[in-house]
């Protein structure tokens, strides 16, 4: 049985997740062999993709490194003076560190380093702590015993499965990219199997995506976006040191600093927290629908969403304004408005308030907006 399906909490262990978000079209697995290192057996890109999902670990320790440059302006309020700001701007132009502690499903942890403090996430039997240093404050609650999954309702801040791009991977195969590989690659001192996933489309400004794939256990050790024509990575997120060995239990016992002011908690108040905010979001989803659906157009790697944004008012519609007006302006038989262009995505904001955004350059959302 696989380990991401048994021990789902390992699932938010495993740097793939950058993958995710340019993950659009699919993989020919095929019958593209693995050109490995003489030491390593030959793998086909099928077979590499299966070890991926029946891997099994019963235990982890590790630093992962998370990296990224998408080219975006400087924008008031993502910087350290707003709160959250710093590490906001860091995952979109910056880097982030997090440290991990895997012993079972009911005994795992999560460290988030950062400038502003260390956030942990620490799972202990029936005990869950979210611990922030920055505010030296902790909240407890209790699962049901046997409960191998984590809360569905923790904050936002705890990361998501990085494995996830793996399956991503996995459900999107289909014929728009070509699989191959560079061979072996070591990644904090172990033996990987290097996948790489190429768009066919030429419009994608995605080159490559790369995996590297442990060659013994079969996790992700790291994942690499590419800009077409690009030497260094764009995204990535990587183990810098890992051990399979099983972490000493006390890694998972959390006693509250002398002066931490300590919260508890339980499930049913943090579905309920869940449910305020699923209505919130039906709110602004009910205010995006009084508008024309968005539309996708093509398909995988150069699909492009287009919208009509709504209007906003208030404070909202002036910080709205206010990035826009960072933009470079842009102008064609279109009309004109504001265009974001990056290494790996591109966004068309027009002065009628229509938005075109795709992993495409911006002469291909131009040539969308003028298709009216």
């Amino acid at each position: 049985m696989s380990v991401f399906r048994s021990r789902p909490t390992l699932r938010w262990l495993v740097p793939s997740v950058a993958a995710v978000v340019v993950i659009g079209g699919g993989a020919i697995a095929g019958t593209i062999v693995a050109s490995a290192d003489p030491a390593l057996p030959e793998r086909s890109a099928a077979q590499l993709l299966v070890d991926v999902q029946n891997a099994e670990v019963d235990g982890l320790s590790g630093t992962i490194v998370q990296s990224a440059d998408l080219g975006l302006p400087q924008i008031a309020g993502l910087s350290g003076g707003a709160t959250g700001g710093a590490e906001l701007a860091n995952l979109l132009a910056g880097s982030n560190t997090a440290r991990v502690w895997y012993a079972g499903e009911d005994k795992a942890r999560l460290a988030l380093v950062g400038t502003q403090g260390e956030t942990d996430v620490i799972r202990n039997g029936e005990d869950v702590w979210l611990w922030k240093s920055k505010d030296n404050a902790a909240t407890h609650l209790k699962v049901p015993a046997g409960a191998g999954r984590k809360p569905s309702s923790l904050p936002t801040e705890v990361p998501t499965t990085p494995q996830d791009a793996a399956n991503a991977a996995l459900a999107a195969i289909d014929d728009s990219t070509e699989v191959s590989t560079t061979g072996a690659a070591k990644v904090a001192g172990r033996d990987a199997y290097e996948l790489v996933l190429s768009p066919k489309a030429k419009e994608s400004l995605v080159g490559q995506v790369r995996l590297a794939i442990d060659a013994e256990r079969h996790i992700p050790l790291r994942v690499d976006v590419y800009a077409k024509n690009a030497t260094s990575p764009a995204i990535r997120v990587a183990f810098q040191q890992i051990s399979f060995d099983k972490p000493d239990a006390q890694q998972f016992v959390f006693n509250p600093p002398p002066g931490a002011k300590v919260t508890e908690s339980d499930v049913n108040k943090l579905e309920k927290d869940a449910a305020k905010r699923a209505k919130a979001h039906k709110k602004v989803e009910a205010e995006l629908a009084k508008g024309p659906e968005p539309k996708v157009i093509d398909a995988g790697w150069a699909s492009i969403v287009t919208a009509q944004l709504p209007k906003a008012k208030g404070e909202e519609g002036k910080q709205a304004e206010g990035v826009l007006n960072m933009l470079p302006k842009a102008s064609g038989t279109w009309g004109k408005g504001r265009i974001f262009a990056g290494p790996l995505f591109s966004v068309l904001v027009t002065d009628d308030g229509r938005v075109f955004a795709g992993a495409v350059s911006p002469e291909t959302l131009y040539a969308a907006a003028a298709k009216k």
